[in-house]
């Protein structure tokens, strides 16, 4: 990275994001060493323990940050989501997005936004700047704004993301995975730091991948990966410290320069197959006993799960075999959640809490969500699938999402109850 052409100097904010690594890691790894970038950034200034969005995935809480918003306002519920008036599923994109993002709002202002490998930000869209989609993003040429900068992206070899079909299958890949993803990454980062910005926002997702299919490379030291694990790390690290020694030389203070997660991790104990619970309570019954998909819903049905911990009501309007009525909601989400807290595996308690859509979602699209967001305790799994007649289980994923256990570092202090949808306030006030 070189220095920006002399001229007349003006604020700049750089934001760096590493998906799915939680507090109480990037914690250990800087105490360790590992880190050791990240350990005098958390000696200067303040690593927030930060709340992620509810359910705790990608699709949501990237896009709380990114709108300063929540699901009721923004209408993002979780990566899949009923068609209108149906039980088919869809996969809502970023053009579903209701709301303006902190980069719509810096280009109202005239200032220029880079925004490398944000997730749910595909097909991209224009922005003041350049846009390049994260996952979930299908096809590179609709991944970038402008257009222009496809040819330049596939020269260097740009890969959006992780392939995990090869990965399933065989584990070892991953780091190869890893490396080539994260390499053409970076030159994109070194390309597009040469443009001019004001605003330069730079997505590490490999950390999640890593963590969903190896995370026992981290807790286990005897593990055959451990050191590749921490290698990997350190590679971050060495990143963070290239982006910072580049402000120094833009004469850009570490108060422009934000690092944070979109939610926690932690290894799996079980996972938990809430549609399987649902029809072992009896609120949940399929028309077949090998349903395909919830299109094969019955009509005795009263509630039905999405993935991850999405409780919805089959209410009369929102779907076609509805039979709940308005004035029962209330009643029944708290009947559902009572039992669900009740939930024990092996004398554990799975569930530690159920929030109720109220409690959560504010705004004009909160009825287009669940009605309940079940948080479990950590080690459980919570799934959507219908495939599952057994409460509990296992798949290859070693790693599970957390819900309060992301970060936010910021060279100021922003209090103790910090959540993702407060960051794009706080980093919009840098560039008034």
């Amino acid at each position: 990275m070189t220095l920006f052409k002399k001229g007349k100097r003006r604020k700049k904010v750089i934001v760096v994001g590493l998906d799915g690594v939680p507090h109480s890691m990037l914690l250990d790894l800087a105490k360790s060493g590992v880190m050791s970038t990240v350990g005098r950034l958390i000696d200067s200034g303040k690593l927030h323990r930060m709340k992620a969005s509810l359910p705790e995935i990608s699709a949501v809480s990237w896009t709380n940050f990114m709108t300063g918003t929540n699901p009721g306002t923004h209408g993002i519920f979780g990566f899949t989501d009923f068609k209108p008036g149906s039980y088919e599923l869809r996969i809502p994109n970023f053009l579903d997005v209701k709301v303006d993002t902190l980069w719509d709002t810096l280009g109202h202002k005239g200032l220029k936004s880079i925004v490398i490998n944000q997730p749910s930000t595909y097909p991209a869209r224009r922005i003041n700047g350049v846009m390049i989609s994260g996952f979930v993003a299908l096809d590179l040429s609709r991944s970038v704004f402008p257009q222009s900068y496809f040819p330049e992206l596939e020269k260097m070899g740009y890969q959006i993301d992780v392939d995990t079909a090869k990965v399933v299958d065989n584990p070892s890949l991953l780091w190869q995975e890893l490396a080539k993803s994260l390499a053409s990454h970076q030159k994109a980062l070194n390309y597009f730091w040469e443009q001019d910005w004001d605003f330069f926002e730079f997505v590490i997702t490999g950390t999640d991948r890593l963590h969903h299919f190896l995370w026992s490379a981290y807790e286990d030291k005897s593990h055959p990966y451990h050191q590749a694990f921490l290698d990997f790390y350190q590679q971050i690290d060495r990143i963070i410290l290239k982006i910072l020694n580049s402000m120094k030389k833009m004469d850009e203070e570490e108060d422009f320069f934000f690092l944070l997660s979109d939610h926690g991790f932690t290894g799996i104990v079980q996972e938990v197959y809430l549609n399987a619970w649902l029809k072992k309570e009896g609120y949940l019954s399929f028309t077949t006993p090998n349903p395909r998909s919830l299109q094969d819903i019955s009509s005795k049905t009263v509630a039905f799960a999405l993935d991850p911990s999405r409780i919805y009501l089959n209410l009369e309007k929102k779907f076609p075999k509805g039979r709940i009525k308005k004035e029962d909601k209330k009643e029944l989400k708290k009947e559902i959640a009572e039992k669900l807290m009740k939930l024990e595996y092996k004398g554990k308690k799975v569930i530690r809490h159920v929030f109720k859509a109220e409690e959560i979602y504010k705004g004009k699209y909160t009825s287009k969500g669940p009605d309940l967001v079940a948080v479990s305790e950590p080690g459980f799994d919570l799934k959507g699938s219908i495939k599952k007649e057994e409460i509990f289980g296992r798949s290859y994923l070693q790693g599970m999402h957390t819900w309060d256990d992301a970060f936010f570092w910021a060279a100021e202090d922003y209090g103790d109850e910090l959540a993702i949808d407060q960051l794009a306030s706080i980093i919009l006030k840098k560039l008034k």
